[in-house]
């Protein structure tokens, strides 16, 4: 029914909307803005330990030219003492500046896990059906560390080199501004080389971060689906495609140091050059007696100092791509659209009767593709409806709507003669259950797992639960009972196991509107004997929605519908349909009186002709 893109195509998609929306470094430095007062704080110090490195050459200077050249031992000692004053200083101010920015960045990773969550469960059932669960794992936890690596030491190393280049700078000017502007030629060609490597770092960091989330959502599916794998005998070709994935993230990742690691021997090859024409120049003015030896010594500490800074953001600019290109994915998640909010005038259900209304209800996962077309039908309170036909034909699409997982195109979805977009969303959806075919269960007890349907429910509600659908024995039969704690998606469980703590947990919720999505079908006939007679009881009094392809399950339906093509094509009861002699007549002759293949007639005897025909 629905044609995803690729995760490569819809990921490109994706990071240009999120791009297009405004810078994605402002965004991320955005995110800082409730942490300003603490941020003020830690700039103080990055500004105290500027200061400390600009001082630090003043003084060597001062100590070369005043102390030692006028041979003032007292002098060089009180010149030394202060220098181990301000160095001391800069390494205090270093560490108090890396923690208030350090924990200020935690707490916006925090901060965006929470919201990034929280933007997920708000998504509609759409986005995740276009969406590998690897690929969205990648963003909440890959991507995220890569804005915590950067924010952790990243940011204040950015912000002191910056402000340490500025005090810089300023030192060089205030103690010799030809020499200085000498060294200053070389800043065009610092920053020219600088902005060639970082277009091309962010295009390849960015790839990166999309191959590497190709790799989560590789692993991901390739894991959940190990028994299907080992079944059709896939296992090499899994490992051929996972070897190709991994190659191109690889790839990427050499590319992206390729690129990265070209930059530091150019800003080497620069601070080189600027320390060659400041022995040059410099060494000239000292000879001319227009400079002094200890202003060309600290000059040549004030070169390693202006290209230190810009060496290490060389080393941060990497961290810096990379938090970039995360963050792309990242607010590419932030900009979908959320499931539409609840109308104003929305009402809050108290306890629904349960009447369902479709009034000519037509819907599309896309324009192209049309799924349901003017489906019209009413199910009074109490009664149970059947959604039958053949696989693909927009059964459970038609329940989907109900509890709007998704909204209709055209036409009306009523519960109690209310527009389900009327009715606030959180109120319907606590009228309703919903079991499906492949129930899943939590990592979790199996008291929690049937207790999530209604949560604070008793032990005494939840065996009570339990014991409606016959699933008491076999939980009690278990060493810890109730308290045992099933593994992922209760692997250690049987189908028919897993089913019926799916029926337990929708017992328990007491839903006005219960829908069964081919809930019957993995378990065994004589479980099913069992879930019958658990569901002639919890069926009763309540509206009930049931998908079954098993059409033994559906016979007593107070109405069925028959489903083709995303019309409804039938509608009346099992012995209406029958007599009918229509598409569900010959469903249900499929199913039950399927003919016997046709022996070879040359191996039959006269006698046994007569039995074959007969």
């Amino acid at each position: 029914m629905r044609r995803p893109g690729s995760l490569e195509s819809m990921a490109e998609v994706e990071i240009q909307r999120a791009s297009n929306r405004g810078a994605v470094a402002r965004r991320l430095v955005a995110e800082l803005r409730p942490f300003r007062s603490r941020l003020l704080v830690a700039l103080g110090f990055i500004v105290v330990g500027a200061l400390t490195q600009a001082a630090g050459p003043y003084l060597v200077s001062r100590a070369i030219d005043r102390d030692i050249g006028g041979h003032d031992s007292e002098g060089l000692l009180r010149t030394m003492l202060l220098l181990l004053v301000v160095y001391g200083a800069g390494a205090v101010s270093g560490r108090a500046q890396t923690w208030r920015v350090g924990s200020a960045g935690q707490e916006v990773l925090s901060s965006m896990r929470t919201r990034l969550f929280e933007q997920l469960q708000a998504l509609p059932l759409s986005y995740f059906d276009k969406r590998p669960i690897g690929d969205l794992m990648s963003r909440l936890l890959s991507d995220v560390d890569t804005i915590n690596q950067f924010f952790s030491m990243g940011l204040t190393q950015l912000l002191g080199s910056m402000l340490g280049l500025f005090g810089v700078l300023a030192a060089m000017l205030a103690l010799n501004v030809p020499l200085a502007l000498a060294c200053f030629t070389l800043i065009p060609v610092m920053l020219l080389t600088t902005r060639f490597f970082a277009a091309r770092a962010r295009n390849a960091y960015r790839k990166t971060r999309q191959t590497a989330g190709n790799v989560t959502a590789e692993l991901q599916e390739e894991i959940v689906g190990v028994r299907q794998a080992q079944a059709f005998n896939r296992t090499d070709v899994n490992i051929q495609r996972f070897r190709n994935r991994n190659a191109a993230n690889r790839d990427a990742n050499v590319a992206a140091v390729g690129v990265t690691s070209a930059f530091s021997p150019a800003m080497d090859m620069l601070s080189t050059l600027a320390t060659a024409l400041v022995i040059g120049y410099g060494g000239y003015l000292a000879l001319q007696g227009k400079l002094t030896v200890g202003l060309l010594a600290a000059f040549l500490i004030y070169v390693q100092q202006f290209f230190r800074p810009v060496q290490l953001m060389a080393s941060v600019y990497t961290q810096m791509q990379s938090a970039l290109a995360g963050a792309e994915r990242i607010y590419a998640i932030f900009d979908e659209t959320r499931e539409p909010a609840d109308a104003p005038d929305a009402v809050e259900l108290d306890r629904a009767q349960g009447r369902i209304t479709f009034y000519n209800v037509s819907f599309a996962y896309d324009a192209e593709h049309p799924v349901l077309h003017e489906v019209s039908f009413e199910v009074q309170p109490g009664q149970t409806v059947a959604l039958v036909g053949r696989t693909g034909a927009g059964k459970t699409t038609v329940a989907n709507l109900i509890p709007r997982f998704y909204d209709a195109t055209a036409g009306v979805v009523r519960l109690d003669g209310l527009d389900v977009k009327q009715v606030k969303r959180s109120s319907l959806r606590k009228q309703m259950a919903t079991v499906i075919q492949e129930p899943f269960l939590f990592s979790d007890t199996i008291a929690e797992n049937i207790g999530y349907g209604r949560p604070g429910a008793s032990r005494e509600e939840i065996e009570q639960a339990a014991r409606a659908v016959y699933a008491h024995d076999f939980i009690a039969a278990l060493p810890k009972g109730y308290d045992s704690v099933l593994g992922e998606g209760g692997a250690t469980l049987s189908v028919g196991q897993r089913q019926l703590l799916a029926f337990a947990r929708a017992v328990i919720a007491d839903p006005r509107v219960l829908i069964l999505d081919e809930a019957t079908a993995n378990i065994d006939t004589r479980t099913e004997a069992l879930i019958q007679r658990a569901l002639s009881t919890l069926l009763a009094g309540r509206t009930s929605v049931v998908i079954a392809h098993r059409l033994s399950t559906i016979r007593n339906a107070d109405l069925i519908l028959v489903i083709d093509a995303g019309r409804i094509t039938e509608r009346g009861t099992h012995d209406e349909l029958m007599a009918r002699n229509g598409l569900y007549a010959e469903l249900y002759h499929r199913q039950f009186r399927e003919p016997a293949p046709p022996a070879e007639p040359a191996k039959l005897a006269s006698g046994d002709l007569r039995t074959a025909k007969a």
